[in-house]
């Protein structure tokens, strides 16, 4: 496409309209933008993030200006890696159930509105370091799991705990190995 290529006429959503024709199921593309995020429901300025920078924070928190809008500075424990970070710049706001496997596994079917609620769901988010959040990326706990092992029972309820709250379900390769964690999670 970026060399003067082009996408052949009538074809581009000939899968869909197959499988629409054929009563099959299917996956629409996922598209992050149908899933807002990040939103200022109570109107106060701070976002989804600099809420829960704000809350869970474990010291006094700096902001980056006086309106108190952006959370600059504080302590945060990551779960995933057990540290204490200080800087929010280095946070990312790690959605457990990442948007795109909730795509995947039925949230494809939502409402943009309920959409919304689940990327803002607190239920659904945890403040951890940018790098491992980038790493884990969209894979759930089948192909990803918190470098600390201490904490990795946990995760596995919080993510199972998230995807019945939203009726999300696992295919059936992902529910074999989640349930033999789930088991070592038991001994």
């Amino acid at each position: 496409m970026d060399s003067g290529g082009r996408l052949p006429k009538g074809r581009v959503n000939a899968p869909v309209n197959e499988a629409l024709e054929e009563g099959r199921d299917f996956v629409a593309l996922y598209d992050r933008s149908d899933w807002p995020h990040w939103s200022d429901d109570d109107g106060d300025c701070q976002n989804t993030r600099h809420e829960l920078l704000l809350i869970t924070s474990q010291a006094r928190v700096g902001f980056k200006t006086d309106d108190e809008c952006n959370v600059l500075t504080g302590s945060w424990h990551d779960p995933y890696s057990g540290e204490i970070v200080a800087d929010s710049v280095a946070l990312d706001l790690d959605h457990v159930v990442p948007l795109k496997w909730a795509h995947g596994h039925g949230g494809d079917k939502w409402s943009r509105e309920l959409k919304r609620q689940f990327a803002n769901d607190p239920d659904n988010l945890l403040l951890v370091q940018a790098s491992l959040n980038r790493q884990k990326g969209a894979k759930g706990p089948d192909e990803w799991m918190p470098p600390r092992h201490s904490y990795r029972c946990e995760y596995l309820r919080h993510f199972n705990a998230v995807i019945y709250k939203y009726e999300l379900t696992y295919i059936t390769s992902e529910k074999r190995i989640v349930d033999r964690m789930l088991h070592a999670c038991k001994s």
